[in-house]
C-alpha cells in the first residue's frame, strides 16, 4: 500500500463521543435533521463499508457500542494507522474543543506530523496587545518566527469564510492596513473579517516564502458557498505568480473543474479534494475525474481534511486509494514531497 501523505488536515478528539456527538462531526452541518441519520447517506455508506469491518461491527448501533469499548485512544490508533500515512500537515488554528496536536496526531498514525498555520490564528492572537498602527509590522515579526519553526510547512487562508475569495490584486498599503485594523480594533477585535486585511495576510504569507494554502469551496454553514469558487482568486493568483510560491486550491468541491483550470494556467497552483472525498462516498471516484480533465496529475495532492473523528482521516485515505489507483496515489505523495521540502524522513513528529 502506498503511503499518503495527508496535506492537509486536523487533530481528533480526545473524548469518548455519544451518537449524537459523533453523527455531529460527520456532517457540516450543525447535526442531522430531526428524524434522520448521517449512517443514511453516501458518507454513511462509506462508513459501513470501510469502517465497520475494521471494529468488527455489522450495524451503527454496534459500530458505536464498539467505540465506546475500545475508548477513543485505541480507535482513533486503529484507523488512523489504517490509513497507511508517510505524514499529516496539520492544520491547528480551529479547535472547537481540545484535539490532538500535531505531534499526537502524527505518533497516532505512525506517521511524520508538521503544522499549518492560519493566518486569521495568528492576525486574531495579536490583536489584545497591538496597535493599528503596529499591526502590520506585529503579523509579519508573528509570521516570520511561525515560518522559522522547524515543524512549520505552509500558512493557510480562511478567508473564504470570512469575506470570500474574491480578494482584490493590489498589495494593501502600510496606511491601508492600519486604517483597516483601527477599524477591527475598535470594534473588540475577535473573528477577522475585513477583506483588506484578509488580503494583507496573504500577502504577507507569500512573503515568507512558504506555501499557502486556501480553503475554496463547501464548508459549513458560516460559508456562503457563491463566495469561494477559487475562479474569484485568479486576479490575486496573477498577483503574486512572479513570487513562485505554491499555492494550494484545498477542497474546491462543487468547484474542482474550475480548481483544474486554475492549476493548469498558473504555474504555481495546485489543489485537492479534501473533504469532499469522504462526503461524496461511493462517488469520490466521479469527482476526481472531473478535478484531473484539466489539472496536470503533477499539481494533484492528496488530503482527508480529516476532523474530530479519526473515521474521517481514514475514510478519505480509502476512498482516495481506490478512486484514484496506485500509480496517482503514488504521484501525490511525490507532488507533497516537492511542494513541501520539509515533509520526508522522520520529520518532527516522529
Amino acid at each position: 500500500m502506498e503511503l499518503l501523505v495527508d496535506h492537509h488536515c486536523h487533530g481528533v478528539v480526545r473524548r469518548d463521543l455519544d451518537r449524537a456527538t459523533f453523527e455531529s462531526w460527520l456532517t457540516e452541518a450543525d447535526g442531522p435533521a430531526p428524524g434522520t441519520t448521517l449512517f443514511d447517506s453516501a458518507l454513511g455508506e462509506a462508513l459501513r463499508e470501510h469502517c465497520f469491518p475494521l471494529l468488527g461491527a455489522a450495524t451503527p448501533a454496534e459500530y458505536l457500542g464498539r467505540r465506546a469499548e475500545l475508548g477513543h485512544a485505541e480507535v482513533a490508533r486503529r484507523l488512523l494507522r489504517a490509513a497507511g500515512l508517510a505524514a499529516v500537515l496539520v492544520d491547528t488554528g480551529f479547535a472547537p474543543e481540545p484535539l490532538t496536536a500535531p505531534a499526537e496526531l502524527g505518533a497516532l498514525a505512525g506517521a511524520a506530523s508538521y503544522e499549518v498555520v492560519r493566518l486569521e490564528a495568528v492576525a486574531e492572537g495579536l490583536a489584545p496587545g497591538v496597535t493599528a498602527s503596529g499591526f502590520g509590522a506585529a503579523v509579519r515579526d508573528a509570521l516570520a518566527t511561525a515560518a522559522a519553526r522547524p515543524a512549520t510547512v505552509a500558512f493557510k487562508s480562511v478567508a473564504a469564510y470570512r469575506v470570500g475569495l474574491a480578494l482584490r490584486p493590489e498589495r494593501p498599503s502600510v496606511r491601508d492596513v492600519a486604517v483597516a485594523a483601527g477599524r477591527w480594533l475598535a470594534g473588540g477585535g475577535g473573528r477577522l473579517a475585513d477583506e483588506t486585511l484578509h488580503r494583507f495576510l496573504a500577502f504577507a504569507a507569500v512573503d515568507t516564502g512558504l506555501p499557502v494554502q486556501f480553503h475554496t469551496g463547501l464548508g459549513d454553514r458560516d460559508v456562503d458557498l457563491r463566495a469561494c469558487d477559487p475562479l474569484l482568486l485568479a486576479p490575486w493568483l496573477r498577483a503574486v505568480e512572479l513570487a513562485g510560491v505554491p499555492v494550494l486550491l484545498l477542497h474546491c468541491y462543487p468547484y474542482q473543474r474550475n480548481a483544474g483550470y486554475l492549476a493548469q494556467v498558473f504555474p504555481a497552483v495546485h489543489l485537492d479534494l479534501g473533504l469532499a472525498t469522504h462526503n461524496v462516498g461511493a462517488r469520490a471516484g466521479a469527482v476526481l475525474a472531473e478535478a484531473l480533465e484539466l489539472c496536470p496529475y503533477g499539481k494533484f495532492l492528496y488530503s482527508s481534511d480529516g476532523f474530530a473523528l479519526p473515521e474521517l482521516h481514514f475514510l478519505g485515505a480509502a476512498l482516495f486509494r481506490a478512486a484514484a489507483g496506485a500509480d496517482l496515489a503514488r504521484r501525490t505523495t511525490e507532488n507533497a514531497h516537492r511542494v513541501y521540502p520539509a515533509v520526508g524522513g522522520r520529520g518532527p513528529g516522529r
